[in-house]
């Protein structure tokens, strides 16, 4: 099998890095279709792995969580029987987030439903990763609730932030925003800071991910027919935020402003810790 030279590699990753649909960077890159998907779920593996060794331990005092809705192969809506036979994966799917609210790392993240069983997993992974006492914001979703207060045993000051939106019955404002016109806060458990009971910076981040991954850009054809394609885009888009590409606030990558990394990555050290992987997986298999 022809193997891409790290040039070529480090091509395809920018495009899709960038934004680019599968196609358009076919079209820039020349490489075939099948090969940058492939290249796609490869390097995604290697971006989850390696984000799921280097988070741990971080010295982060405030998490916001939220949900975003995506889809796969087709919304539930149009999911038939035949559908589902064919493709298990169909329908809807959430991006579960977690987002540092002073180094904006995104420390975490899970595709699934919304249900308890995603939560659960979601946050057991959070407490994991935290080093010391967290303060933590989500949404009203009444799934966190229990959960978080079972995964970080008393150690976390939890508050949840209700959002009030003002209802338009104007049908030229359906792909416009609500006007936010209030928020109520309650405090679930410990002490949280209202000063800093908010969940601007993890939405704001949501954004960022629908402009710059296809997948997730509303009112587009860009979305993924598999999990496996759409987890390995979702992994590589959080490495390319976190360690790639600085962050307008910051003047650094999150990653550096969390103390994970010491230095500002580049997509070619991507494609050599890719090259490392492909090696020691190799030796393993020799």
């Amino acid at each position: 099998m022809n193997r891409l030279d790290n040039i070529t590699r480090a091509q395809v990753i920018g495009c899709l890095i960038e934004g680019c649909s599968i196609r358009a960077t076919v079209r820039m890159t020349g490489v075939a279709k099948k090969t940058v998907m492939r290249l796609l779920v490869e390097v995604g593996e290697v971006c989850a792995d390696y984000q799921d060794y280097a988070f741990r331990n971080l010295q982060s005092k405030r998490f916001q969580l939220d949900e975003m809705w995506g889809w796969i192969y087709c919304k539930d809506r149009n999911r038939t029987e035949e559908i589902a036979r064919k493709n298990p994966d169909a329908g809807d799917v959430w991006l579960w987030v977690c987002t540092d609210a002073d180094s904006k790392l995104v420390a975490s993240w899970r595709l699934g439903k919304r249900d308890l069983a995603t939560a659960t997993d979601f946050v057991e992974d959070i407490a994991k990763r935290v080093k010391g006492r967290i303060q933590i914001t989500t949404d009203q979703l009444r799934t966190y609730l229990n959960v978080v207060e079972d995964a970080f045993g008393g150690q976390a000051d939890f508050a949840q932030l209700h959002k009030i939106y003002r209802a338009s019955g104007d049908p030229d404002t359906r792909y416009s925003p609500a006007k936010c016109i209030g928020c109520e806060m309650k405090e679930v458990s410990g002490r949280p800071d209202p000063k800093h009971v908010s969940t601007s910076f993890v939405e704001r981040q949501n954004w960022t991910v629908r402009g710059t991954m296809r997948r997730y850009t509303r009112l587009s054809n860009g979305f993924s027919r598999k999990m496996e394609n759409h987890a390995a885009a979702t992994a590589l888009d959080y490495f390319s935020y976190n360690f790639i590409k600085i962050h307008r606030t910051l003047r650094t990558s999150p990653a550096m402003a969390a103390g994970v990394t010491d230095r500002l990555w580049s997509v070619e050290d991507l494609v050599a810790l890719w090259e490392a992987y492909e090696q020691r997986r190799a030796e393993r298999a020799a």
